[in-house]
């Protein structure tokens, strides 16, 4: 069964090139636009990973993950944080709020590609 990851991003060209990535390595695709599309795509479909960005419309990724964690039929849901802020403050509060991981724009695909797979075998 093919594995399931949700882009949550509003930045397009990052977007286009994670889809191709992520559909290239096998993976399933579904994508949202800003942080309440994520959330109700999500309840209506539970991924099993989603790459969320911290700065979207609507809803920041640390609201969604803070969401996300709160609701027990979404438990399952791997989250791996993508963010242009990489300081420790973001790093450190995207882990407390449930984030599974978390890497900083840009990043290398090859390293995206390792740590999905690593998250989605664990």
């Amino acid at each position: 069964m093919k594995r399931k990851i949700l882009i949550a991003d509003d930045e397009q060209n990052i977007v286009i090139s994670l889809e191709f990535l992520m559909k290239r390595e096998g993976y399933e695709v579904a994508i949202a636009s800003d942080g309440e599309e994520a959330v109700q795509r999500m309840r209506a479909d539970p991924p099993d990973l989603v790459l969320l960005d911290v700065m979207m419309p609507k809803k920041s990724g640390f609201d969604v993950c803070q969401e996300v964690r709160a609701d027990p039929a979404l438990a399952g849901v791997r989250i791996l944080m993508l963010t242009a802020k990489g300081r420790d403050t973001e790093v450190a509060k995207g882990l407390a709020l449930g984030a599974d991981a978390y890497m900083t724009k840009p990043f290398s695909t090859k390293e995206l590609v390792e740590k999905v797979r690593g998250l989605l075998e664990a």
